[in-house]
């Protein structure tokens, strides 16, 4: 069956920005990713607000912020509340990037945009998936397949494949590579030949690659140079994604000793470092077939880096000798740990700085790339600083009557009210309640605070006798533990330096070297004019494909319909221009921002809504998991906007055709009116469905209608079908004989016809072949 497709750009078309999309297939709506930026522009969150609750499932691609950084927003503050899909790689690594991200702003301003409990909460709600999993949707999207394939791009990046009814296919491909790498295999696209719809990005349409050797001694080079020249060099990686390429490179050199560079340390600094390492040991079967014969051959783990130190911090950094290699993130140089590296290493000659990653326009990382030349910056230098003095001592304050404030409170809520006599309720009326603050052990009534009520109150018992009674801890073994016994006396504390201690003071009311996390802090920001002295180049280790290979593998798809998104507005027109030379049959769309494609391939096709009169008195037939009824009516061709708020009773109204067949899921379906196809028939349109207002036709007007037969059954199947009723059947020459009395053979026409004797049988074999039409057979739209 046609259906009705519509994409509608959100975020990411004619520019770089994040990636988010609103595909509509027939009522059921996917969101194609949940990018956004590294600014945390406010004008997609906007864009999205309008479609959030229409959104039926969210397809993830690939893990980085440009793809789903606005989840944990949309689910925590926009009310998002629908099942997300990810590869299980996308679902571990998404995390940290989020968490990284959190952490990278949290560390240098005050970041509220979400928390980790967001992040936590969005990324629950996400199911995991394998490469090649077919998941069938229910209900809204019954006849729905989903499939994700391997993107190549990132560790679980995915390409997905979306299938109506097994006929019409869409292909949602972003950010794909073909090229085979260190640790992930080429995209799988083999599967994949003449969709109805592919939805590609052109980032790359009109870039040039550097060949992989070529890149990879670049990167060498420079690295020796500076290292030798006693320098340290910094490499701003994303946070668990390119980055495990770069460190599978950088450690395979290392381990070379021709190379020499064993003596100088090799570090990977970010806020999950080591949780990153972590995940990515434990997910070897998605990685290329090198590294799965590695560890498979020599049981070595290729994630068990013999020559990268994991750093959480500065502090961590600082104890790797120098000079040295960092990989840190974030690649876009405005937060995290590489903005902090770049501002103290970027004034010495001696060291150097390189850019793997071509981030958003308006970064600090794409202005270098953009202004290889550029010398003089005035950059905005923010930190999170502990607080000294007086407003270290306003803050203690502040937290000492919260803290007095929040003892009260919990006093109060210990003290209940009794009042399960109405005297006792009468008495706490007339006279006003008294607070008692002391803690007893047995319990009594008629003590503590009353409130006259209405309701009553559940019973509260009171403790007697004003002791304190210490809560038993013990171990499983039933010792009890004492945390006093443990203490070793020379790293005790005095009272004094107790004293300093919580007042982020140590010796000379200097602040100490603690966690930020612990102590009162604040977030200064100052403009600084700062001087480049140091290298800065740009290599690419972004993994996409270049822009002749995304035309060449256009061209071997050889889609019917082509959206262009996600790259800048030249190059979508040159592959625009590009794949139209290629084939004169495709269409291909460029859509601007907020811009709805209408991709259905047929031209008639109309939603109707029918009255729930109507459709109460349709008699609807089972075939196989869906409901059919026939229907005639006139159809009245207004140019009235249709309010088609409640999906589940449109009805999708294909070619222009004279009868027509309802469709309905049933209870397993969880819908009403869902689909319509007619019969293909040479009269013009004059019966078809109403809408709220129009009435069935007279039945005096209408002539009847042909049998409706769905599809063809097999022969072989209902061979199958007699069998089971004791008919014994076995073809002869095509012809299926039933009891040596009743023929079952297809006519000229493709039709199935009955021949034999007027007998029992025959009757019996023709009703059987009747239930076979409709509930046997595979329901076909066409």
């Amino acid at each position: 069956m046609t259906s009705i497709i519509k994409l509608t750009a959100v975020s990411g078309v004619q520019e770089e920005s994040a990636l988010c999309y609103l595909l509509q297939v027939d009522e059921f709506r996917f969101l194609l990713d949940c990018g956004w930026d590294e600014s945390f522009s406010m004008e997609i969150i906007d864009a999205m607000k309008r479609y959030v609750h229409q959104v039926d499932a969210v397809l993830l691609s690939h893990p980085d912020p440009l793809h789903l950084g606005a989840l944990p927003y949309a689910v925590g503050k926009l009310g998002l509340n629908c099942p997300i899909y990810a590869t299980i790689p996308v679902y571990k690594m998404g995390q940290m990037f989020m968490y990284d991200l959190y952490q990278s702003r949290n560390n240098s301003e005050e970041f509220g945009l979400f928390t980790l409990d967001d992040v936590d909460c969005a990324f629950d709600k996400i199911q995991q998936l394998k490469y090649s999993q077919i998941v069938n949707l229910k209900g809204k999207g019954h006849g729905l397949s989903i499939t994700p394939l391997p993107a190549g791009h990132m560790i679980g990046g995915t390409i997905w494949k979306i299938v109506k009814d097994g006929e019409e296919e869409i292909v949602y491909a972003v950010d794909f590579n073909h090229k085979r790498e260190i640790h992930l295999n080429g995209c799988t696209l083999e599967s994949v030949s003449r969709p109805s719809l592919l939805i590609t990005d052109s980032f790359n349409a009109a870039y040039v690659q550097p060949r992989r050797k070529q890149r990879d001694e670049q990167l060498l080079t420079n690295v020796m140079e500076t290292l030798r020249g006693d320098g340290n060099v910094l490499i701003a990686a994303d946070t668990a994604g390119r980055v495990l390429e770069l460190a599978q490179l950088l450690d395979q050199i290392w381990r070379t000793k021709d190379a020499g560079l064993g003596v100088y340390s090799l570090a990977l600094l970010n806020n999950v470092s080591y949780n990153v390492v972590e995940f990515s040991k434990s997910q070897v079967e998605w990685m290329s077939d090198k590294l799965m014969r590695c560890f498979e051959d020599k049981r070595n783990n290729p994630f068990q880096f013999r020559h990268l130190s994991l750093c959480h911090s500065l502090a961590d950094l600082a104890r790797v000798p120098s000079p040295k290699v960092v990989l840190c993130s974030q690649p876009d140089l405005e937060s995290g740990f590489s903005r902090e590296l770049f501002i103290q290493w970027c004034r010495d000659a001696k060291n150097s700085v390189i850019l793997t990653y071509r981030t958003t326009p308006g970064t600090l990382a794409r202005y270098l790339i953009d202004n290889p030349g550029e010398k003089m910056l005035d950059l905005e230098v923010r930190k999170r600083v502990k607080l000294e003095g007086k407003e270290l001592e306003e803050f203690m304050e502040k937290d000492k009557v919260k803290k007095e404030a929040a003892k009260k409170l919990e006093q109060a809520k210990e003290v209940d009210v009794d009042s399960s006599e109405e005297s006792d309720m009468e008495d706490d009326l007339e006279q006003p309640a008294v607070v008692k603050t002391k803690h007893h052990d047995l319990m009594m009534k008629g003590e503590g605070n009353r409130k006259g009520s209405f309701f009553k109150q559940a019973k509260k018992s009171y403790p007697m006798f004003p002791t304190h009674e210490d809560r038993i801890k013990w171990d499983e073994y039933g010792e009890v533990i004492r945390t006093e016994e443990f203490l070793v006396p020379e790293l005790q504390a005095t009272e004094e330096e107790k004293s300093k201690l919580e007042a982020g003071l140590s010796n000379g009311d200097e602040p100490m070297d603690q966690d930020l996390s612990v102590v009162p802090t604040k977030c200064t920001s100052s403009m600084e004019n700062i001087e480049i002295r140091a290298r800065v180049t740009y290599i690419d280790y972004e993994g996409r494909s270049d822009g002749d290979s995304i035309k060449k593998i256009i061209n071997q798809m050889k889609p019917r319909q082509l959206v262009i998104v996600h790259g800048p507005a030249e190059a979508s027109l040159d592959l625009a221009e590009s794949c139209r030379a290629f084939s004169k049959d495709i269409k291909v769309y460029t859509p601007k921002l907020q811009e709805t494609v209408d991709a259905t391939s047929e031209t008639h096709i109309y939603q109707v809504r029918l009255k729930d009169s109507l459709v109460s008195s349709l008699q609807f037939c089972k075939a196989k998991d869906t409901e059919l009824a026939w229907i005639d009516g006139v159809l009245d061709m207004r140019v009235a906007k249709v309010d088609t708020g409640d999906p589940a009773m449109e009805v999708g109204i294909a070619g222009d055709n004279a009868g027509g067949v309802v469709g309905a899921d049933d209870d397993n379906g969880k819908g009403g009116p869902a689909a319509m196809a007619l019969v293909p028939s040479q009269r013009t349109m004059k019966s078809l469905f109403m809408e709220d207002e129009r009435e069935p036709s007279d039945e005096s007007d209408m002539s009847g209608h042909q049998s409706v037969f769905i599809n063809e059954p097999r022969l072989s199947d209902f061979k199958q079908v007699l069998l089971r009723e004791g008919i014994q059947a076995e073809f002869v020459g095509g012809v299926l004989v039933c009891n040596n009395m009743v023929a079952v053979r297809r006519t000229e026409a493709g039709r199935i016809g009955l021949e034999g004797c007027l007998c029992d049988d025959y009757f019996k074999i023709r009703e059987l072949l009747y239930q076979h039409y409709l509930t046997e057979v595979k329901v076909d739209w066409r």
